[in-house]
């Protein structure tokens, strides 16, 4: 089975990702953070929108959604639990769900802490996961709507994928997350490394997503609350993870 993911910048930060499958024909739009920009990407490749894959309800995922549906006439998924908030809403889905895109598979998971009703897109078969604001290049979305008990179980769940899975995360924010990074974790010499190679990237205006989630574990702070220098730092040696968790979201808050 064909698969291509067509990733491309839009609006301030976002990126738009296109998913295909080249068997069926069918493509996704994963969130709609800028209608135009997706109409040109697809006509750039020469792509019929089949379906939208909606992570969350904020207007830089689902903004365009109504206006691709009215060209398109695409099916657009997203979370049952934020049915109301998801414009044009045909498909209503759960944790452990199944979407089809084509013969694309892709198992749903419930993410929430950073709106209420977040979801995952994890392609198993093709060992990508399209992650939205839960997980970011060395960071993890803002607490709008969760507690940082939700947002780190859900960081757990998406950790516990294989450490070769692909994530493809929403935004172009792994620049800065790096530096807040380096704050509470100095000593640790792959996140030093890492940080080295983004702003190399970052000077030739190339992108540092995707990830995996192997990368992150081992560089990203949010995901690494058992980190013993991370626990000096916010003056949490041997408390919960949950804790130490929560309150390196509000250092990063306030960095």
């Amino acid at each position: 089975m064909a698969f291509e993911v067509f990733q491309f910048p839009c609006l301030n930060d976002n990126y738009g990702y296109l998913i295909h499958d080249s068997d069926s024909g069918a493509t996704a739009s994963i969130d709609s953070p800028d209608a135009e920009a997706i109409n040109a990407a697809l006509e750039e490749k020469g792509w019929a929108l089949t379906h939208i894959l909606n992570t969350h309800h904020h207007y830089d995922h689902a903004g365009g959604n109504e206006a691709l549906k009215e060209r398109w006439q695409c099916q657009i998924v997203g979370a049952a639990n934020d049915a109301e908030r998801i414009p044009g809403i045909d498909v209503r889905v759960a944790d452990d769900d199944s979407v089809a895109v084509g013969g694309l598979i892709a198992r749903v998971l419930e993410v929430p802490g950073h709106t209420s009703g977040h979801i995952a897109y994890h392609f198993a078969e093709q060992n990508v996961a399209f992650v939205g604001d839960t997980l970011f290049a060395l960071g993890c979305g803002r607490i709008f709507e969760g507690t940082p008990g939700q947002m780190w179980d859900s960081l757990q769940s998406l950790m516990a994928l294989a450490d070769d899975t692909v994530i493809y995360c929403a935004h172009e924010y792994t620049q800065a997350n790096a530096a807040f990074a380096l704050s509470v974790e100095p000593g640790n010499q792959a996140l030093v490394k890492r940080a080295q190679e983004i702003d190399a990237l970052r000077s030739e205006g190339r992108p540092t997503v995707p990830t995996t989630i192997g990368l992150e574990k081992a560089t990203n702070p949010f995901l690494r609350p058992d980190s013993r220098e991370i626990q000096a730092v916010t003056g949490l040696v041997g408390k919960p993870l949950v804790d130490v968790f929560a309150e390196t979201r509000r250092l990063k808050d306030n960095f």
